[in-house]
């Protein structure tokens, strides 16, 4: 067997931050689809941490509910500078 002797690096921090903005995606259409002002409902649940701001249509609700808040913030906070 001819094995590779190069120590393999995961990246999970790369995974998370993909897996979080999935989620804002997802709850971004689902909150659309359903007639609210996504960016309304998201401040409100980041504020407050109260998951009623979020539709469980497409199952948006469960999906948001996985993330912490500041991860949320962080990230939208990223994607905020990366566009300037």
């Amino acid at each position: 067997m001819d094995f590779n002797n190069d120590t393999m690096k995961i990246n999970f921090d790369l995974d998370k931050e993909t897996e979080v903005h999935e989620i804002i995606a997802s709850v971004y259409d689902a909150l659309k689809i359903k007639g609210y002002d996504p960016i309304s409902q998201i401040v409100g649940y980041i504020l407050s941490d109260d998951p009623t701001y979020i539709t469980s249509y497409n199952g948006a609700r469960s999906m948001i509910v996985k993330v912490e808040r500041d991860e949320l913030l962080e990230e939208l906070v990223k994607s905020y500078i990366k566009n300037m």
